[in-house]
């Protein structure tokens, strides 16, 4: 292979494509297809680095007659395999001349899709061999002005092989070996130059793109955050993976489809790593780093600012408020993503209970009866405004009802919305009945994520351990340490096999970031750095090593009800079970 295709300053990158051997296979056979065609002939070459290193060659019984057609194209007769091995005698020998190579053939589908076939006939376990097919390449490099068609004998013939294919298993073998350390040589100026290139290299990659894969040349391969830096040093992009090197070289290649990372990936001037001690780390820091440069080429939304919270207001008649912060003193419900979602609990509260809607502020005791709404004539709201001289105790039990369902068990709402959900559905009304179950699930979700959050909001301190696998059912791999302050990540360390972990626990304890208590039940950090947090904590195996503060909630919290199922086995009785179908179908 011509020194062209080898740039040493890349070798940190993936094996060297001189460094790799190949084993360039091709096959004669007496059919298109493997379910009912056997192989007539094997012909193999093992190349590295230019050079031929063993050639295999063996005519085999297919064991039934050639046709006509194929002893014409190929000159294998009958005759001539009568007396050739068997495949079960010659396969063997293939695969031990092929073993840790690279299979490389023409219209190579065709080829491994026989000896794949064979083995599996024979019993073998296919070993898996990495292959490069030399059609894909051709198309990528080869035009159509220089050739009219990608066939073997055509390339053979534009790149002057030594050996003309002639439908014989060797010399076609030998063809193939020119044509791709030709292939080969047209591909490195566009940066595909190792091994693990040619996996993408049949893919249009635009080549200011692919020479910018030297980027991706410091990183370190372990877990981390990764930040494109454009011009003036403006972060692009932020992203996270558990081997850097190998996520960004990713941006180079054929596998990143997204058309605005490409259009960042062609301004990007630099990659900047910040390598953490554990995946969870990784992927807070990506969290706050999204929040700290708001990136223009990241979709996700990192504002805490833009999420809502139902709250239950603090007056003398209480009703429901979408806010953007949490007050001390009232309950609350979310965080939401977005506005629409928290009124869509809203409205599920109000199915269920006929709290107040206005927005009037109401004395407890009212000189002047008020004008009952139009909800009041409705029943759905228990108009504390129309009592006079007198607080209206019957709202006390409405207010003390909503707050029980936001803090603790959302039962009545649930039942309430169901047993509706149910009636719509035994009446065929399933695009209404799907309003009302999507108006639940918000309230539920929400109610759920409070009850959550709340009570890691409230813990001052929280250290937790998880042991780390170093294999297959291994547990022997050492600690992961957490300290969490308020949800927040304060600090987190990994020791190894046979380090005691407690020292490594106090020193964290004592470095750990300070945190101010927010307030309950919102984290001192943004929902989805605190939703991180909680689903590490809650993975098994974990273990609780020191708690400030109690951290639990509800036996009968919305987690509960978080399986919306139930609302379908909730359809009201002579239901037809595919109303419940259609039902959550809708939703």
């Amino acid at each position: 292979m011509p020194s062209a295709a080898v740039q040493p300053s890349f070798e940190d990158l993936g094996t060297p494509l001189s460094d790799v051997t190949f084993v360039v296979v091709d096959l004669e056979t007496t059919g298109g297809r493997a379910a009912d065609s056997g192989i007539t002939e094997i012909g193999a070459v093992k190349v590295r680095g230019g050079e031929v290193l063993g050639e295999l060659q063996s005519l085999v019984d297919p064991g039934h007659p050639v046709p006509a057609f194929v002893a014409r194209l190929t000159g294998i007769t009958t005759a001539m395999v009568a007396t050739a091995p068997p495949i079960d005698l010659v396969l063997p020998s293939f695969l031990e001349f092929a073993r840790d190579a690279v299979l490389v053939a023409h219209n190579a589908p065709f080829d491994v899709g026989f000896l794949r076939a064979a083995c599996q006939r024979l019993g073998y376990d296919w070993p898996g061999f990495r292959v490069v097919d030399t059609v894909p390449l051709a198309r990528r490099v080869v035009t159509r002005d220089e050739a009219p068609n990608h066939k073997l004998s055509t390339l053979a013939a534009l790149f002057r092989a030594t050996v003309t294919p002639e439908h014989r298993a060797l010399a076609d073998a030998r063809a193939t070996v020119d044509v791709l350390h030709a292939l080969l040589d047209r591909l490195a100026p566009l940066g595909i130059t190792h091994l693990e290139d040619l996996a993408t290299a049949a893919d249009p990659v635009p080549p200011d793109v692919r020479r910018k894969r030297t980027l991706a040349d410091p990183l370190p391969e372990a877990p981390g955050v990764y930040l494109f830096r454009g011009p003036g040093d403006e972060v692009l992009y932020v992203g996270t993976s558990t081997n850097l090197r190998k996520r960004v070289r990713s941006y180079f290649t054929a596998a990143e489809k997204r058309g605005r990372i490409t259009e960042m990936v062609r301004i990007a001037h630099a990659v900047t790593p910040i390598v953490c001690a554990t995946p969870l780390e990784a992927q807070v820091r990506e969290l706050r780093l999204i929040a700290e440069h708001a990136p223009r080429y990241n979709r996700r939304s990192k504002h805490p600012e833009r999420q809502s919270w139902v709250r239950l207001t603090d007056e003398p008649y209480p009703r429901l408020s979408v806010v953007r912060d949490v007050r001390p003193g009232t309950p609350h419900i979310g965080p939401y993503p977005s506005r629409q979602a928290a009124l869509a609990a809203v409205d599920a509260l109000h199915d269920a209970l006929p709290l107040r809607q206005c927005t009037a502020r109401l004395p407890r005791v009212a000189r002047v009866a008020g004008s009952p709404c139009a909800l009041a004539g409705m029943g759905r709201c228990s108009a504390p405004c129309t009592a006079v001289g007198a607080a209206d105790a019957s709202y006390d039990g409405v207010a003390a009802a909503a707050r029980t369902a936001l803090t603790a068990d959302p039962a009545l709402v649930v039942d309430a919305l169901a047993a509706r959900v149910g009636r719509l559905a035994a009446q065929e009304r399933y695009e209404e009945a799907g309003h009302v179950t999507q108006r639940l699930r918000s309230f539920v979700q929400g109610a759920a994520r409070a009850q959550r959050l709340g009570p890691l909001a409230r813990c001052a301190e929280l250290v937790a351990a998880r042991p780390v696998s170093v294999g297959p059912g291994s547990m022997a791999g050492g600690w992961e340490l957490v300290v969490v302050k308020h949800a927040r990540l304060a600090a987190t360390a990994v020791t190894g096999p046979d380090e005691d972990p407690l020292p490594v626990v106090d020193a964290l304890r004592a470095t750990a970031e300070v945190v101010e208590p927010p307030v309950a039940p919102a984290p001192a950090c943004h929902p989805e750095e605190a939703a991180l947090v909680l689903a590490w904590l809650e993975q098994p195996g974990v273990r609780l090593v020191h708690v400030s503060d109690p951290w639990s909630w509800p036996v009968r919290s919305a987690a509960a009800h978080t399986d919306l199922a139930r609302v379908a086995a909730a359809v009201a009785p002579g239901a037809r079970e595919d109303d419940a179908v259609a039902t959550m179908t809708a939703c």
